[in-house]
């Protein structure tokens, strides 16, 4: 009785848990849309200053060279650059997606910045949507099989244990007297 009241708390536990992927995810997607709108503006604003000057976006990397300033900062628009690149794609798959396709691509939600700044300011709501119950289920089987496993894992050792042989044939030595 204990071990199933302890899975329904696991598994209401993992649905109440898992069905805020969606939105998070939603939010995420939401915030990853402005981080890359942004380093898409310094990209722009860096390629047009190169194409004035008759050069490419390497061209210009490459020039910024013989001060400790300009290596710099060529390092942190090279940072910027392929991050623009990374966080783009990672939004064009997103955006792509369903929210139900959204559900398998947590990989997609990689951006320690975006991920910290989504989580900081996500507030849990209830799922009212397909994938929040479909998240809310799967959440509640996993939550509940983990919960039931541990359950029975920390209960085994207090079983009784069955006899190996069978029951006894022989009736039970008894005392008189």
């Amino acid at each position: 009785m204990i071990l199933r009241l302890l899975a329904m708390t696991g598994g209401l536990a993992g649905a109440a848990g898992l069905s805020q992927y969606p939105e998070f995810a939603q939010q995420y997607t939401q915030r990853l849309a402005g981080q890359v709108d942004a380093l898409g503006a310094v990209v722009s604003d860096f390629d047009a200053t190169a194409a004035r000057s008759g050069l490419t976006r390497e061209a210009a990397l490459a020039q910024m060279t013989g001060t400790a300033f300009l290596e710099d900062r060529q390092a942190d628009m090279g940072r910027a650059i392929r991050r623009h690149g990374t966080l783009s794609e990672a939004l064009e798959q997103l955006e792509a997606a369903s929210p139900m396709e959204r559900l398998v691509m947590p990989h997609r939600m990689a951006d320690p910045e975006t991920f910290a700044g989504t989580w900081s300011a996500y507030v849990p709501a209830v799922p009212l949507s397909a994938p929040g119950a479909v998240s809310a289920a799967a959440g509640y089987a996993g939550g509940w099989a983990i919960a039931g496993l541990l359950g029975w894992l920390l209960a085994a050792p207090f079983r009784r244990r069955r006899h190996v042989g069978g029951p006894r044939t022989e009736p039970p030595v008894t005392r008189t007297g």
